[in-house]
């Protein structure tokens, strides 16, 4: 059978060479990159292509990610907490049992999407849609992980053949490296929502192997393109106190200027507009190598 399920949509086509690739799929700043271990890798080949699981551990604890290269070298990939990785090994199992109920492939009896089986996985703000599907090509499983509000999507299609070689080998890592996540292990706040004017802010906490960070959204009504336009910010959890103290400190200073008289305009007074008062710039020593 032919190689099925490219599962390349709407990711970068980088080539996968084994080393160097940045831990958890995080953007590091160049010459930043967080320090990370590897501490096991496996390597499948499944018809034409080729999967390599990667235990990973960095100062937030372990993860696994799973690299797909197509025949033509282009990659995609996928990244797992330990936990999460445990419940997709439990999913494999069930996806393999109800794959090996089916008959084989009638092209007249094949939902209009191609999905046979659907589950979902949640760990913190990542989603992961697993779907096993049919196409004219044969029956894969593609895994799909997305950000929610809007983060990028990245995929991975295993041919539904090799799901009981996958499990195994998934098996495998996490009977040696266990699956702890490591990191905090409380639940994380519920996100928060204001609307001033005609603009909406959305205050959502999450957490990621480099830590829990705050990610502030503004959204704008845009007439021009008829949709809204969507600005963030991410804010590590470690200087929200100092975040919060600079804030407060710019509505302690906005309260006084308001409540005290104008200055009278005089030959030795300044112009509004004719000079910006001097920024004070408050330097956080986290490191830019720990920024989220």
């Amino acid at each position: 059978m032919s190689d099925i399920g490219s599962g390349d949509e709407g990711i970068s086509s980088q080539k996968y060479h084994g080393q160097g690739m940045d831990a958890g799929g995080n953007n590091f700043d160049s010459g930043q990159q967080q320090q990370e271990q590897e501490l096991a890798t496996k390597m499948l080949q499944i018809q034409s292509k080729r999967f390599y699981l990667d235990v990973k551990q960095n100062r937030r604890g372990r993860f696994i990610k799973v690299a797909e290269i197509g025949a033509d070298g282009r990659r995609s990939q996928i990244f797992l907490a330990m936990s999460t990785a445990a419940e997709f090994r439990d999913h494999l199992s069930a996806f393999s049992d109800f794959y090996s109920s089916l008959g084989p492939p009638n092209p007249d009896n094949v939902p209009e999407d191609g999905k046979l089986k659907s589950e979902m996985m949640l760990k913190d703000n990542r989603r992961y849609y697993l779907d096993l599907k049919e196409n004219s090509r044969g029956r894969f499983l593609r895994v799909s992980q997305t950000i929610t509000r809007g983060g990028p999507r990245s995929q991975v299609a295993l041919p539904a053949q090799g799901m009981i070689e996958f499990r195994d080998a998934l098996t495998d890592l996490l009977d040696d490296f266990g699956t702890d996540d490591g990191g905090f292990k409380g639940e994380l706040p519920e996100g928060r929502h204001l609307r001033v004017d005609n603009k909406n802010f959305y205050f959502d906490i999450g957490q990621n192997n480099r830590g829990i960070y705050m990610k502030v959204s503004e959204v704008v009504p845009s007439l021009q393109v008829k949709s809204n336009f969507r600005t963030a910010i991410t804010v590590p959890e470690k200087c929200w106190a100092r975040f919060r103290d600079i804030l407060a400190d710019y509505c302690d200073k906005m309260s006084r200027a308001q409540l005290s008289p104008e200055p009278h305009q005089g030959s030795g007074s300044t112009r509004a507009g004719s000079a910006q008062p001097s920024r004070d710039i408050d330097t956080f020593s986290g490191g830019a190598q720990s920024r989220i």
